[in-house]
């Protein structure tokens, strides 16, 4: 097939999006973006380990998805295929078992027969090996953590051998002991004032420094080693365009298909933090009731987009790059997030008068149904 024109090509007899699921058309968008990401190799390999349990991109049976994705690798395709080159075509083979079936299912109408793939499937090809992880002995991790424990004693014991002073009879004589003491006293109060004179230099926590944006979800799934945590892929207008992964602990709270093709509002600047094996760097913001039995979304205005910069009135400064718990800025702030009767986000600070959530425009952020709620 290489003299074919890919671009005659037509999506025919594939299942129409309008008989997708919500799930299925964010799966499917997450491919199509995967695929114009820019890095082939990288693509190449994903690919191909999703199709080592998959048929087709999305569900049981072919979608425009197949189609967009199979003229988006064709050209690297043939490339393996014409090395003949054993190791690239076993680091490709799911790719190329689905591409021989593509052709020969919606485009075999379409693909003169003497230019379709010519796969040799009597070829021998390495096996295929899956790494898995290794089991750690329980006697082997507890014996590494009895040697950790040990060594910081073993130190000490030999730090204190090192310094010993004026001994009478193997032990310190009164001199050393309060000479000891002294400089201990010393160097503890020269840590306090160094910490007191910090925190006076210290700019107060405020919510500007808190990077609020509006998110869109474009996929979200269960976390597969964590029961009560969802694994979302979040759009959020950073500046290479990419998506997040965020793990938000909704499962009891929020059905899953409420996740799916939908905006939100994200904490985009907290540390990123591994949750059960998945890194997550950012948060979504809901609103839950006093006693934690109620949880729902803070939903953006009607009209927004991936990426709108929203902020709590009077407090619209540039973000922190990133809020690391040394700061406390989250910890300060978050405590004084609710909202009101109106079910309006609010920043309620003492003397002040409550500042709501808004985007540039000064419309408001809200949850549906929870008045004076925990936000967070």
């Amino acid at each position: 097939m290489s003299g074919f024109d890919l671009s005659k090509l037509k999506s025919t007899s594939v299942v129409d999006d309008a008989q997708l699921s919500n799930e299925e058309l964010a799966l499917k968008c997450q491919w199509e973006t995967l695929s114009a990401s820019g890095a082939p190799d990288e693509f190449a390999t994903q690919l191909n380990n999703y199709l080592r349990n998959n048929t087709y991109i999305v569900g049981t049976k072919p979608t425009a998805a197949d189609f967009s994705i199979f003229k988006a690798i064709y050209a690297a395709a043939s490339s393996w295929v014409k090395t003949q080159d054993a190791s690239i075509l076993a680091q490709h083979r799911h790719i190329l078992r689905w591409i021989d079936l593509i052709e020969n299912t919606i485009l075999d109408l379409q693909i003169p027969a003497d230019q379709k793939f010519k796969l040799n499937f009597d070829a021998e090809l390495p096996r295929e090996i899956v790494e898995k992880k290794k089991k750690v002995k329980k006697e082997e991790s507890e014996s590494e953590s009895k040697s950790n424990k040990e060594q910081p004693k073993k130190a000490e014991k030999s730090g204190d051998n090192k310094h010993k002073e004026g001994k009478k009879g193997g032990k310190p004589d009164a001199a050393t002991i309060a000479k000891q003491r002294a400089a201990k006293a010393a160097k503890k109060a020269k840590k306090a004032d160094a910490q007191q004179q910090a925190e006076q230099h210290r700019a107060p926590a405020v919510p500007s420094m808190i990077d609020f944006r509006v998110g869109f979800i474009e996929k979200a799934v269960k976390h597969p080693d964590a029961d009560s945590l969802y694994v979302s892929t979040i759009h959020m207008g950073d500046e290479d365009g990419q998506p997040r992964t965020v793990c938000s602990g909704l499962v009891k709270f929020i059905p899953l298909e409420e996740l799916q093709q939908r905006l939100v509002i994200v904490v985009a600047n907290l540390k990123p933090v591994k949750m059960r094996g998945i890194k997550s760097s950012a948060m979504v913001l809901c609103a839950s009731s006093p006693d934690d039995n109620k949880v729902e979304f803070v939903n953006p205005p009607e009209g927004s987009k991936a990426g709108d910069k929203i902020f709590f009135e009077g407090y619209e400064g540039t973000p922190e790059h990133v809020l690391t718990p040394k700061k406390k800025i989250w910890e300060t702030c978050q405590p004084k997030f609710s909202t009101n009767d109106k079910f309006e986000v609010i920043y309620r600070e003492e003397g002040k008068p409550d500042a709501r959530l808004v985007n540039g425009n000064g419309e408001l952020c809200k949850n549906l149904t929870i008045a004076n709620a925990v936000v967070r």
